[in-house]
């Protein structure tokens, strides 16, 4: 008898892309990002954004922006402390992070945060 093939249902898309260093002159530091989505329905489960700068941050291991829904619940990291966030669409939250992100490096390189 030959063996029957079983094929996997892919149940989820991971985006995970390769952590991006920002060169010193812009501020410095890594940014991270991961998105887990459901196939088909394209619903996002699970989405971490995270800028991380020690030379900016010296708490929650250098983080000083980040975005995520682990711990059952959606919330920002700001320089060492967490609030409630809530979730409209994974896509305004990353056109969000950019700009805040960017404004943090931006004062940082101009002086206005130590």
């Amino acid at each position: 008898m030959s063996a029957k093939k079983v094929h996997k249902v892919k149940k989820e898309d991971v985006y995970d892309p390769q952590d991006v260093r920002i060169p010193s002159k812009f501020g410095g530091g890594v940014l991270k990002e991961l998105v887990k989505r459901e196939i088909p329905s394209k619903k996002v489960t699970h989405y971490a954004l995270a800028y991380i700068n020690p030379s900016i941050c010296g708490v929650d291991n250098g983080r000083v922006l980040g975005y995520d829904n682990s711990h059952g619940f959606a919330h920002k990291h700001f320089m060492g402390t967490t609030v409630p966030e809530p979730f409209t669409t994974y896509e305004e939250l990353y056109d969000r992070f950019q700009a805040e992100w960017q404004a943090i490096a931006v004062e940082f390189v101009n002086g206005e945060k130590s």
